[in-house]
Protein backbone atom coordinates (compact mmCIF):
# COMPACT_ATOMS: atom_id res chain seq x y z
CA UNK A 1 0.00 0.00 0.00
CA UNK A 2 1.27 3.17 -1.41
CA UNK A 3 1.77 6.25 1.56
CA UNK A 4 -1.29 8.51 0.21
CA UNK A 5 -3.87 5.07 0.47
CA UNK A 6 -1.81 4.30 3.91
CA UNK A 7 -3.27 7.55 5.29
CA UNK A 8 -6.51 7.47 4.09
CA UNK A 9 -6.97 4.46 5.50
CA UNK A 10 -5.49 5.06 9.03
CA UNK A 11 -7.94 7.83 9.17
CA UNK A 12 -11.30 5.64 8.63
CA UNK A 13 -10.23 3.91 11.21
CA UNK A 14 -9.91 6.95 13.99
CA UNK A 15 -13.24 7.28 12.71
CA UNK A 16 -15.16 4.52 13.27
CA UNK A 17 -12.91 4.10 16.59
CA UNK A 18 -14.45 7.67 18.15
CA UNK A 19 -17.80 6.79 16.60
CA UNK A 20 -17.81 2.92 18.31
CA UNK A 21 -16.41 4.82 21.78
CA UNK A 22 -18.99 4.92 24.65
CA UNK A 23 -20.38 8.36 25.55
CA UNK A 24 -19.40 10.34 29.32
CA UNK A 25 -21.41 8.20 32.14
CA UNK A 26 -22.24 5.59 29.99
CA UNK A 27 -20.24 3.02 32.10
CA UNK A 28 -22.03 4.48 35.29
CA UNK A 29 -25.22 3.43 33.31
CA UNK A 30 -23.85 0.20 32.45
CA UNK A 31 -22.91 -0.72 36.51
CA UNK A 32 -26.42 0.45 37.02
CA UNK A 33 -26.56 3.65 38.36
CA UNK A 34 -30.15 5.00 38.03
CA UNK A 35 -30.66 7.76 35.35
CA UNK A 36 -31.70 11.25 36.38
CA UNK A 37 -35.43 10.50 36.36
CA UNK A 38 -37.38 12.92 34.55
CA UNK A 39 -39.85 15.31 36.76
CA UNK A 40 -43.05 13.44 36.69
CA UNK A 41 -46.21 14.88 38.90
CA UNK A 42 -46.90 12.30 41.98
CA UNK A 43 -50.16 10.61 41.72
CA UNK A 44 -52.60 11.26 44.83
CA UNK A 45 -52.38 8.04 47.11
CA UNK A 46 -55.86 6.70 47.72
CA UNK A 47 -57.69 7.34 50.86
CA UNK A 48 -56.89 4.83 53.42
CA UNK A 49 -60.01 2.81 54.81
CA UNK A 50 -60.18 3.51 58.52
CA UNK A 51 -59.45 0.06 60.08
CA UNK A 52 -62.42 -1.91 61.18
CA UNK A 53 -63.82 -1.59 64.72
CA UNK A 54 -63.27 -4.46 66.75
CA UNK A 55 -66.08 -5.20 69.51
CA UNK A 56 -64.60 -4.94 73.10
CA UNK A 57 -65.85 -7.41 75.95
CA UNK A 58 -68.07 -5.55 78.61
CA UNK A 59 -66.21 -5.16 81.32
CA UNK A 60 -67.45 -7.53 84.45
CA UNK A 61 -67.03 -6.08 87.78
CA UNK A 62 -64.96 -7.81 90.36
CA UNK A 63 -67.05 -9.37 93.12
CA UNK A 64 -64.97 -9.41 96.48
CA UNK A 65 -64.58 -12.95 97.94
CA UNK A 66 -66.72 -13.50 100.80
CA UNK A 67 -65.82 -16.17 102.66
CA UNK A 68 -68.19 -19.27 103.23
CA UNK A 69 -71.11 -19.39 106.14
CA UNK A 70 -71.59 -22.08 108.30
CA UNK A 71 -75.38 -21.61 108.37
CA UNK A 72 -77.63 -24.22 108.30
CA UNK A 73 -80.83 -25.41 108.37
CA UNK A 74 -82.45 -24.83 111.20
CA UNK A 75 -78.80 -23.93 112.48
CA UNK A 76 -75.37 -24.79 113.24
CA UNK A 77 -76.11 -26.09 116.70
CA UNK A 78 -78.48 -25.57 119.55
CA UNK A 79 -78.93 -26.14 123.30
CA UNK A 80 -81.53 -25.56 125.85
CA UNK A 81 -80.34 -25.32 129.76
CA UNK A 82 -82.40 -24.92 132.81
CA UNK A 83 -80.54 -21.74 134.39
CA UNK A 84 -81.02 -22.86 137.67
CA UNK A 85 -78.79 -25.84 137.90
CA UNK A 86 -77.96 -26.04 134.31
CA UNK A 87 -79.76 -29.29 132.96
CA UNK A 88 -79.80 -30.05 129.69
CA UNK A 89 -83.47 -29.69 128.55
CA UNK A 90 -82.88 -29.82 124.42
CA UNK A 91 -79.49 -30.23 122.67
CA UNK A 92 -78.47 -30.92 118.63
CA UNK A 93 -74.83 -30.72 117.76
CA UNK A 94 -74.34 -28.44 121.52
CA UNK A 95 -70.44 -28.69 120.57
CA UNK A 96 -70.15 -27.67 116.97
CA UNK A 97 -67.82 -24.66 116.64
CA UNK A 98 -69.01 -21.71 114.94
CA UNK A 99 -68.48 -17.91 115.24
CA UNK A 100 -70.58 -16.13 117.64
CA UNK A 101 -70.61 -12.48 116.19
CA UNK A 102 -72.39 -10.22 118.05
CA UNK A 103 -73.32 -12.60 120.73
CA UNK A 104 -69.81 -12.49 121.56
CA UNK A 105 -71.00 -8.98 123.86
CA UNK A 106 -72.08 -10.67 126.31
CA UNK A 107 -68.77 -11.54 127.58
CA UNK A 108 -68.77 -7.33 128.00
CA UNK A 109 -71.90 -7.66 129.62
CA UNK A 110 -70.27 -9.78 131.99
CA UNK A 111 -66.67 -8.63 132.49
CA UNK A 112 -68.45 -5.07 133.80
CA UNK A 113 -70.98 -6.45 135.66
CA UNK A 114 -68.21 -8.58 137.77
CA UNK A 115 -65.83 -5.25 137.59
CA UNK A 116 -68.68 -3.30 139.48
CA UNK A 117 -69.57 -5.70 141.97
CA UNK A 118 -65.55 -5.72 142.77
CA UNK A 119 -65.44 -2.34 143.49
CA UNK A 120 -63.23 -1.89 140.14
CA UNK A 121 -65.75 0.09 137.58
CA UNK A 122 -68.81 2.34 138.47
CA UNK A 123 -71.71 2.67 136.16
CA UNK A 124 -70.97 6.42 136.57
CA UNK A 125 -67.24 5.96 135.46
CA UNK A 126 -66.41 8.28 131.99
CA UNK A 127 -65.21 6.56 128.90
CA UNK A 128 -63.15 8.46 126.65
CA UNK A 129 -63.30 7.30 123.29
CA UNK A 130 -59.94 6.57 121.95
CA UNK A 131 -59.05 6.82 117.91
CA UNK A 132 -58.88 3.20 117.27
CA UNK A 133 -62.35 2.55 118.74
CA UNK A 134 -63.80 4.97 116.03
CA UNK A 135 -65.25 2.45 113.23
CA UNK A 136 -67.97 2.35 110.28
CA UNK A 137 -68.28 -1.46 109.91
CA UNK A 138 -71.76 -2.87 110.98
CA UNK A 139 -73.96 -1.63 113.45
CA UNK A 140 -72.20 1.10 115.20
CA UNK A 141 -73.14 4.77 117.00
CA UNK A 142 -70.92 7.09 115.06
CA UNK A 143 -68.29 7.53 117.75
CA UNK A 144 -65.78 10.45 117.28
CA UNK A 145 -62.33 10.21 118.96
CA UNK A 146 -61.88 12.34 122.11
CA UNK A 147 -66.22 12.09 122.94
CA UNK A 148 -67.22 10.70 126.49
CA UNK A 149 -69.70 8.33 127.93
CA UNK A 150 -70.53 6.91 130.83
CA UNK A 151 -70.18 3.16 131.80
CA UNK A 152 -73.59 2.88 132.12
CA UNK A 153 -75.13 4.19 128.78
CA UNK A 154 -71.95 2.08 126.46
CA UNK A 155 -73.32 -1.06 128.62
CA UNK A 156 -76.91 0.47 127.24
CA UNK A 157 -75.28 0.97 123.56
CA UNK A 158 -73.81 -2.51 123.49
CA UNK A 159 -76.73 -4.70 124.64
CA UNK A 160 -79.13 -2.38 122.87
CA UNK A 161 -78.35 -0.81 119.82
CA UNK A 162 -75.35 -3.84 119.24
CA UNK A 163 -72.88 -0.61 118.63
CA UNK A 164 -69.32 -2.40 117.59
CA UNK A 165 -67.72 1.23 118.08
CA UNK A 166 -69.31 1.50 121.46
CA UNK A 167 -67.68 -2.65 122.57
CA UNK A 168 -64.41 -1.50 121.43
CA UNK A 169 -63.88 1.46 123.79
CA UNK A 170 -65.79 -0.32 126.53
CA UNK A 171 -63.60 -3.25 126.28
CA UNK A 172 -60.77 -1.22 126.03
CA UNK A 173 -61.96 0.58 129.63
CA UNK A 174 -62.63 -2.68 130.99
CA UNK A 175 -58.91 -4.26 130.35
CA UNK A 176 -56.98 -1.22 129.93
CA UNK A 177 -56.68 -1.65 125.98
CA UNK A 178 -58.12 -3.71 123.81
CA UNK A 179 -54.81 -6.70 124.18
CA UNK A 180 -55.58 -6.57 127.83
CA UNK A 181 -59.45 -7.12 127.72
CA UNK A 182 -58.85 -10.19 125.14
CA UNK A 183 -56.89 -11.72 128.41
CA UNK A 184 -59.32 -11.02 130.66
CA UNK A 185 -62.43 -12.80 128.39
CA UNK A 186 -60.36 -15.88 127.54
CA UNK A 187 -59.17 -16.51 131.35
CA UNK A 188 -63.03 -16.10 132.22
CA UNK A 189 -64.37 -18.13 129.42
CA UNK A 190 -62.11 -21.16 130.86
CA UNK A 191 -62.38 -20.92 134.09
CA UNK A 192 -66.58 -21.11 133.75
CA UNK A 193 -65.93 -24.30 131.56
CA UNK A 194 -65.91 -22.76 128.10
CA UNK A 195 -63.21 -25.19 126.59
CA UNK A 196 -64.14 -24.85 123.05
CA UNK A 197 -64.21 -21.06 123.15
CA UNK A 198 -61.22 -18.77 121.50
CA UNK A 199 -61.89 -15.11 121.38
CA UNK A 200 -60.45 -12.00 119.35
CA UNK A 201 -62.12 -9.64 119.22
CA UNK A 202 -64.45 -7.14 121.53
CA UNK A 203 -67.32 -7.25 118.57
CA UNK A 204 -67.56 -10.84 117.34
CA UNK A 205 -67.15 -8.71 114.06
CA UNK A 206 -64.71 -11.49 112.29
CA UNK A 207 -61.11 -10.31 111.28
CA UNK A 208 -60.72 -7.50 109.06
CA UNK A 209 -57.67 -8.99 107.56
CA UNK A 210 -58.72 -12.26 105.43
CA UNK A 211 -57.23 -15.02 106.73
CA UNK A 212 -56.44 -14.41 110.30
CA UNK A 213 -59.03 -16.13 112.73
CA UNK A 214 -62.33 -15.55 113.56
CA UNK A 215 -63.93 -16.20 117.53
CA UNK A 216 -65.12 -19.33 118.29
CA UNK A 217 -67.43 -20.83 120.17
CA UNK A 218 -70.33 -23.62 120.89
CA UNK A 219 -73.92 -23.19 121.91
CA UNK A 220 -72.77 -25.17 124.88
CA UNK A 221 -69.96 -22.78 126.04
CA UNK A 222 -72.08 -19.93 125.74
CA UNK A 223 -74.79 -21.49 127.56
CA UNK A 224 -72.72 -21.70 130.39
CA UNK A 225 -71.82 -17.57 129.66
CA UNK A 226 -75.93 -17.13 129.64
CA UNK A 227 -76.11 -19.18 132.83
CA UNK A 228 -73.26 -16.64 134.67
CA UNK A 229 -74.94 -13.76 133.73
CA UNK A 230 -78.38 -13.76 134.86
CA UNK A 231 -76.72 -15.01 138.16
CA UNK A 232 -76.42 -10.36 138.38
CA UNK A 233 -79.73 -9.65 139.26
CA UNK A 234 -78.81 -6.04 137.20
CA UNK A 235 -77.98 -7.69 133.98
CA UNK A 236 -81.70 -8.19 132.56
CA UNK A 237 -82.34 -4.88 132.85
CA UNK A 238 -79.80 -4.23 130.28
CA UNK A 239 -80.70 -7.07 127.96
CA UNK A 240 -84.59 -6.43 127.86
CA UNK A 241 -84.62 -2.52 127.14
CA UNK A 242 -85.93 -2.32 123.17
CA UNK A 243 -84.93 1.61 123.29
CA UNK A 244 -82.90 4.17 124.50
CA UNK A 245 -81.24 7.81 124.02
CA UNK A 246 -77.25 7.76 123.27
CA UNK A 247 -75.52 11.31 123.76
CA UNK A 248 -72.61 11.82 124.67
CA UNK A 249 -71.53 13.46 128.34
CA UNK A 250 -72.44 17.19 128.28
CA UNK A 251 -73.16 16.90 124.17
CA UNK A 252 -75.97 17.95 121.99
CA UNK A 253 -75.88 14.61 119.43
CA UNK A 254 -78.64 12.10 120.80
CA UNK A 255 -79.20 8.92 119.03
CA UNK A 256 -82.29 6.50 119.37
CA UNK A 257 -80.84 2.95 120.20
CA UNK A 258 -83.48 0.32 119.12
CA UNK A 259 -83.00 -3.30 120.19
CA UNK A 260 -82.44 -6.21 117.29
CA UNK A 261 -83.91 -8.62 119.55
CA UNK A 262 -87.44 -8.93 118.15
CA UNK A 263 -88.47 -12.23 120.58
CA UNK A 264 -88.71 -9.94 123.45
CA UNK A 265 -91.97 -8.88 122.23
CA UNK A 266 -92.99 -12.16 120.72
CA UNK A 267 -91.71 -14.74 123.55
CA UNK A 268 -93.72 -14.96 126.88
CA UNK A 269 -91.17 -14.05 129.49
CA UNK A 270 -88.76 -12.78 127.50
CA UNK A 271 -85.45 -10.63 128.93
CA UNK A 272 -83.09 -11.21 126.92
CA UNK A 273 -80.16 -12.11 125.79
CA UNK A 274 -78.63 -11.10 122.61
CA UNK A 275 -78.63 -11.44 119.31
CA UNK A 276 -75.91 -11.71 116.21
CA UNK A 277 -75.13 -12.12 113.00
CA UNK A 278 -72.15 -11.86 109.92
CA UNK A 279 -72.06 -13.81 106.97
CA UNK A 280 -69.56 -16.38 107.77
CA UNK A 281 -71.88 -17.15 110.99
CA UNK A 282 -75.28 -17.20 109.86
CA UNK A 283 -77.93 -15.94 112.73
CA UNK A 284 -77.00 -16.47 115.87
CA UNK A 285 -78.85 -15.90 119.50
CA UNK A 286 -78.79 -16.61 123.12
CA UNK A 287 -82.57 -15.65 124.45
CA UNK A 288 -83.90 -16.47 127.79
CA UNK A 289 -87.29 -16.28 129.53
CA UNK A 290 -88.46 -16.87 133.09
CA UNK A 291 -91.96 -18.04 133.80
CA UNK A 292 -93.81 -19.15 137.14
CA UNK A 293 -90.31 -18.78 138.38
CA UNK A 294 -88.43 -20.93 136.36
CA UNK A 295 -85.71 -19.58 134.06
CA UNK A 296 -84.84 -21.45 130.62
CA UNK A 297 -81.76 -20.41 128.17
CA UNK A 298 -81.80 -20.91 124.70
CA UNK A 299 -78.34 -20.89 122.14
CA UNK A 300 -78.62 -21.27 118.41
CA UNK A 301 -75.76 -20.47 115.92
CA UNK A 302 -75.42 -20.57 112.19
CA UNK A 303 -79.25 -20.22 111.42
CA UNK A 304 -80.44 -19.11 107.76
CA UNK A 305 -82.50 -16.39 108.39
CA UNK A 306 -83.77 -13.73 110.55
CA UNK A 307 -86.73 -15.01 110.40
CA UNK A 308 -85.96 -18.65 111.12
CA UNK A 309 -83.38 -17.52 113.93
CA UNK A 310 -86.76 -16.18 115.41
CA UNK A 311 -89.07 -18.78 114.95
CA UNK A 312 -86.48 -21.87 116.33
CA UNK A 313 -85.52 -19.88 119.70
CA UNK A 314 -88.70 -19.63 120.22
CA UNK A 315 -89.81 -22.94 119.84
CA UNK A 316 -86.40 -23.99 121.63
CA UNK A 317 -87.73 -21.90 124.66
CA UNK A 318 -91.48 -23.08 124.99
CA UNK A 319 -90.37 -26.93 124.71
CA UNK A 320 -87.44 -25.78 127.56
CA UNK A 321 -90.79 -25.12 129.82
CA UNK A 322 -92.75 -27.81 128.45
CA UNK A 323 -89.81 -30.03 129.63
CA UNK A 324 -89.56 -28.55 132.82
Amino acid sequence: MNLGKRSIFLALAALVMALAAPLPGADRKAAGSPATPKSVPAKPKPASKPPRAIPLEPVKPVKPIKPASLARDPYLGAIVVDAADGRVLFEERADEKGYPASVLKLMLLLVALEQIDAGKLSLQDDVTVSASAVTREGADLQLKEGEVFKVEDMMYAVMIHSANDVATALAEKLGGSLAGYLEIINRRAQELGMVNSRFVSANGLGPAVPGDPYDVTTPRDLSLLCREIVKHPGALRFTSTQEKMFSPAGGARKIKMETHNYILDTVKGCDGLKTGFIRAAGYCIAGTAQRKGRRVIAVLLGAPSEKARNKTVARLIDQGFATL
